[in-house]
């Protein structure tokens, strides 16, 4: 497998523009005969598949939902960064790019991010050009907000539903696509595998969730935007549906996987309530510039939080990381809150949970002022616990979120699998070992809009238009193993049911893979999910409805992808040893408890090349080098 990342030359602020000037271009007549195959319609897909049908491409775009607007792109809550710097308070796209690289514990490409934070202005513009309501100060320019790891005020929001509203402006410009012709929609259609002919992405084999119907589609070439792979922790906050079915089975053709041990988690979440939840309720990180965190200051506490005088409680982020306080990186808090809570220092049911207190922000403004900022969230927490956070403060506790991991991709976005590209959280290219909040809409969106339409053509110019049949033998290949592994799903006769198959591995990996790891857990880890995995095949029971509307089987697929990915996620973090960003090993940090890093060692994105079901995966390594910037010390003290 070879890593070539392709990035240009040149000054790091000019290697965009340059790749911009030096690409190969298609002509607008010449479009209409490419057919491209989007997988995906949140930010990142449905940004994609209306950019490129506006240019003129014959477009398709698959979703499992009923409708794009469903896409888990909805749920984001808390806003969109971008380095405006309407606030005068000193930012500016080097200051954004730093950030999100410190951020990511310096394990992401300096150019990749850098042009991230160089095209986030514009995506404000696109934006707003769309009718996407954002919130405005008195005079009416656009208003910020601070998020976690920045002491600027970069955030722009529309309430917390920012994601919901991006999502509709992105929708209205996919829908226009499909109006005009120019893009066809195929909901409820899930991607079962990529088809590969001649060494390239030649199209894909997708099953049809309503009738079970199996189908091949042919393509000049394959975008992935199909998000990241959280709920293999069976508790997240990602929506009941997510799945990594797409990127893996992409990955098992020939596509790389790029740090798939890197997974957020975020601290400011709904506790768990019991065994009967499928899914947590993230509260948004925004909540966080006016609420404060805390928990009593001896352990055994158990009075109510108004009885709790001040003097007793631990403001502990304000007081291990004075300089950012509430508003520490995501994995830091998180690893705090469980540091905590470890200490017999929690709150609530099973005293796995932390205060996030708005009593001094409703004192300081008023009740009137927290709820137009943040009212939404306060009904839906409310709606969710029975308890009323104008009354009484917030319980919260650290959830898996985000997936930093992915398909390895180039700075074209393209995957080690030649015409297939990558998009948003289903590659791995601009967060490093922790993402900074506010950062996944941005990529999201830079990916659908600005990047992959402009580095595409290069590709396909090179190439040429092919031909849509899908008589070749590829095709009848991938659409026989495709049937098989459902056949074989199907003639399960065991007793347990996919969920609670799934709610197994997800409790051993949120154990040995979760917030902290350590070579003794991972070990036992690898030893465990083999035998879950042929437990599954063994006891596995379906409900007998055949292959036609069958939401168990669905889920049997995707379950059966995760048990080849977590144990490729625990190699890898066993392999990785060093601590970084939310990667934490427990072996490797300083005397105070922050991560400790090992750049000698280990600045390198991990690309694992697979190499059938008998084989170990092979691991190759593209090195990280920092030439604008300094690899320092990550702190936030």
């Amino acid at each position: 497998m070879e890593l070539d990342a392709r990035i240009p030359s040149g000054r790091l602020e000019e290697k965009w523009g340059l790749r911009l000037r030096e690409g190969h271009l298609v002509g607008p007549n010449n479009r209409r005969k490419y057919t491209l195959l989007v997988v995906g319609s949140g930010l990142a897909g449905a940004a994609a598949a209306a950019t490129l049908g506006e240019l003129g491409y014959r477009v398709h775009c698959f979703c499992f939902q009923d409708s794009p607007r469903r896409a888990h792109s909805i749920a984001a809550q808390g806003g969109i960064n971008a380095a405006k710097n309407y606030r005068n308070d000193g930012d500016s796209v080097w200051r954004l790019f730093h950030d999100t690289l410190k951020g990511g514990d310096f394990r992401s490409r300096e150019a990749n991010v850098y042009r991230l934070a160089q095209l986030s202005n514009q995506l404000i513009d696109q934006c707003v050009a769309q009718g996407v309501p954002f919130a405005r100060e008195y005079g009416g320019s656009l208003a910020t907000r601070s998020f976690g790891g920045a002491l600027v005020s970069r955030t722009f929001y529309a309430r917390g539903q920012t994601g919901q509203q991006l999502l509709l402006g992105a929708y209205q410009a996919l829908e226009r696509q499909v109006q005009a012709g120019q893009v066809r929609m195929h909901p409820r259609t899930e991607m079962l595998d990529v088809v590969v002919e001649d060494g390239r992405a030649r199209g894909l084999v997708v099953r049809s969730l309503v009738t079970g119907e199996i189908r091949s589609l042919a393509g000049d070439a394959v975008l992935l935007a199909t998000g990241g792979y959280g709920n293999i922790y069976y508790l997240s906050t990602n929506a009941r549906g997510a799945n990594a079915t797409a990127i893996w089975r992409a990955h098992r053709r020939g596509a790389g996987f790029a740090n798939p041990c890197f997974t957020q988690i975020h601290p400011t979440c709904i506790p768990a309530s019991g065994a009967h939840q499928s899914k947590l309720t993230l509260m948004s990180e925004s909540l966080r510039n006016d609420g404060r965190v805390w928990v009593p200051g001896k352990a055994g506490d158990v009075r109510a939080p108004r009885d709790v005088p001040e003097d007793d409680r631990d403001y502990y982020l304000e007081r291990r990381y004075p300089t950012y306080g509430n508003l520490a990186p995501r994995d830091i808090a998180s690893r705090a809150a469980k540091e905590v809570c470890d200490q017999g220092r929690g709150v609530g049911p099973g005293r796995r949970g932390v205060y996030l207190d708005f009593s001094e922000a409703i004192r300081r403004l008023g009740e009137h002022v927290i709820r137009e900022r943040y009212g939404n969230l306060f009904e839906m927490y409310e709606q969710i616990t029975g308890e009323n956070p104008y009354r009484v403060p917030m319980r919260i506790y650290p959830a898996v979120h985000y997936a930093m991991g992915g398909l390895w991709v180039d700075y074209d976005l393209q995957s080690t699998l030649p015409g297939l590209y990558v998009l948003g959280e289903a590659n791995f290219s601009d967060h490093g070992a922790n993402r900074l909040g506010a950062s996944a809409l941005m990529q999201g969106l830079a990916d659908g809009y600005f990047i992959a339409p402009n580095t595409i053509c290069d590709e396909l110019a090179r190439q040429g238009p092919r031909s849509n049949n899908v008589d070749g033998p590829a095709f009848r290949d991938a659409e026989r193993e495709v049937k098989s592994k459902l056949t074989r799903l199907l003639g399960c006769r065991g007793a347990r049911t996919v969920d609670d198959h799934f709610r197994e591995l997800g409790t051993l990996l949120w154990e040995h893979c979760g917030m902290a790891r350590n070579e003794r857990g991972l070990t036992r880890a690898l030893e465990r999910i083999p035998e879950l995995r042929s437990t599954f095949w063994q006891d596995l029971r379906l409900p007998d409805t055949g292959n036609e509307l069958n939401q168990s089987l669905e889920r049997a697929g995707r379950l059966a992808d995760y048990y080849e990915l977590a144990d490729l996620m625990c190699r890898d973090a066993l392999e990785r040893r060093e601590s970084c960003g939310a990667h934490f090993r427990e072996e490797h940090q300083t005397l105070d408890g922050e991560a400790k890093r090992d750049d000698e060692n280990f600045a390198h994105v991990s690309v694992w090349e697979h190499r059938g079901d008998t084989t170990p995966s092979a691991l190759h390594k593209e090195p990280l080098e920092f030439e604008a910037v300094a690899a320092e010390t990550r702190s936030y003290k």
